[in-house]
């Protein structure tokens, strides 16, 4: 891929737990990048390694039994995965910032939120005590909390499902990242909240010029917010196109599947088309081509069954995994 304004590259990256039961391979050979003041979406099903690359990023992966096996992650010129523990506290949460899908077990229960946002910026702003406390009231009333003042003050249990979401984007872009991770950041909120939350992402990427890798299973989102997709399934990315190229004419038949499954206006009454099957488990994943037990146009080819294709670049900067896509038979 072309390297022009590319803030983030992660290269062949494979990360696996070692367990009692065997080796879980939850993400394997996966490689992308990420331009300056872009949206990257990662998109698939739960099971599919999307917050397991995420958190890889970040060097977040519990040791034992976790492990990034290969790959590179290069950002800013540094591959992340050979720094120390001291060097990597020095970029996260300060050059790459995180937000989870559920603020409540994120947030510290017995510590105020603004001691919560007022340590993140004191550890990486190294200002005085009192410009971060002031610092952080304007953070939340950044993010569209009303009375700032107050709820400062006030325990993550005090807040709503929406605002504690918000303390958590205040906490996040307090020392304006370059990169923020935002792992399903609405999944526990209602419709209403996840609009407002998804239009502030994007009025703080605009102001601040950040970068955003948005992991979500929600293609709604993915096509109103990204420049460009990932969709990733058992492990690996099987398809990577800009937003506009992949919902025109999706090339992978798991891609094609999950836009089948989507809701469209004027087909009411009809059946939405499901994907059969499951995401196979890391520790049974099967030979060939891991989507193959559930495709409906590979699932009886003998090279489908023994052969994983691997990520390709077919055309116009656009990458498939798969047999049965005319252009990667073509190359």
């Amino acid at each position: 891929m072309d390297d022009d304004g590319i803030l983030l590259s992660v290269k062949n990256l494979s990360t696996h737990f070692f367990t009692e039961d065997g080796i879980a391979k939850a993400v394997q050979d996966v490689s992308f990048s990420i331009k300056k003041s872009k949206t990257f979406a990662l998109v698939g099903e739960s099971g599919c390694g999307k917050s397991v690359t995420a958190l890889s990023i970040m060097r977040l992966v519990p040791e034992p039994p976790g492990k990034i096996v290969a790959g590179k992650i290069i950002f800013e010129g540094r591959d992340l995965s050979v720094l120390s523990e001291k060097q990597m506290r020095s970029v996260r949460g300060n050059k790459i910032a995180m937000i989870f899908q559920e603020p409540m077990t994120s947030l510290n229960p017995v510590y105020t939120v603004g001691n919560q946002i007022v340590e993140a910026i004191k550890l990486h702003q190294k200002k005085s005590t009192s410009q971060a406390w002031a610092d952080a009231v304007g953070m939340l009333r950044k993010v569209g909390i009303a009375d700032p003042e107050r709820r400062i003050n006030e325990y993550p249990h005090q807040l709503s499902g929406g605002m504690r979401q918000r303390v958590m984007l205040a906490m996040a872009v307090s020392c304006e990242p370059a990169l923020l991770i935002a792992d399903e950041p609405t999944t526990a909120l209602d419709v209403t909240i996840q609009a407002q939350i998804l239009d502030l992402l994007d009025e703080l990427q605009k102001q601040n010029g950040m970068s955003i890798l948005l992991i979500t299973h929600d293609l709604g989102i993915v096509a109103e917010r990204a420049d460009s997709v990932a969709v990733m399934y058992a492990s690996r990315i099987v398809e990577v196109a800009d937003s506009q190229s992949l919902f025109a004419e999706p090339l992978h038949p798991y891609t094609q599947g999950l836009l089948k499954s989507l809701p469209r206006l004027g087909f009411s009454g009809r059946r939405l088309q499901t994907i059969s099957g499951n995401v196979p488990e890391p520790l049974r994943f099967p030979a060939g081509c891991k989507f193959h037990p559930r495709c409906p146009v590979g699932c009886n080819d003998k090279r489908c069954q023994t052969v994983e294709p691997k990520l390709r670049n077919v055309k116009g900067g656009r990458y498939v995994a798969c047999w049965y896509a005319k252009e990667y038979e073509e190359k």
